[in-house]
């Protein structure tokens, strides 16, 4: 049973052409070319297929974060009684560097943190705004805050969460 028949052209080397007229009979061509299309599809994923693996992974990801935060809530994830470790939440050693940051100038603008690692502040910002979603997420409280007014000289700017820090 074929469905409906499509008529495409195709530009191939000369070289190829002549092997092809070679190997295969004159009236067989299409049929031998429609076969290869077909056994080059059947090893190429189907889009479908990489979308459920997508969502498979998305599945993990989120079954993963509910771990850490049950972790969390056992103090497991904790470096000391009543503190969390904020590096927990740093994926990379960008996000390291910024918690440093952060930490030892106790907040910072993101101007001054682009500055301080030499790239993007957007790059930044990104990063700040995933730490500050995925800590939320986890332990009900966002670890890295934005401030928008002044606080300890600094207008508009992101702070590590003392309370969470420490006791």
């Amino acid at each position: 049973m074929v469905s409906e028949l499509r008529v495409i052209s195709v530009k191939i080397p000369e070289d190829v052409y002549q092997e092809l007229v070679l190997r295969v009979p004159e009236g067989d061509r299409s049929d031998f070319i429609r076969e290869a299309i077909m056994e080059k599809l059947q090893k190429t994923p189907r889009p479908d297929k990489l979308f459920a693996l997508e969502k498979r992974m998305d599945a993990i990801e989120q079954q993963l974060s509910e771990i850490k935060k049950y972790l969390a809530d056992l103090e497991l994830l904790t470096y000391e009684h009543g503190r969390v470790n904020p590096h927990t939440f740093c994926l990379d050693e960008m996000d390291h560097k910024i918690v440093d940051y952060l930490l030892h100038y106790r907040g910072a603008t993101t101007p001054e943190l682009a500055e301080y690692l030499k790239t993007n502040r957007w790059l930044v910002l990104n990063r700040l705004r995933k730490m500050q979603r995925n800590s939320k997420r986890q332990l009900g409280k966002a670890i890295i805050e934005y401030y928008a007014g002044e606080k300890s000289g600094k207008k508009k700017a992101w702070w590590i969460d003392e309370e969470l820090t420490q006791e």
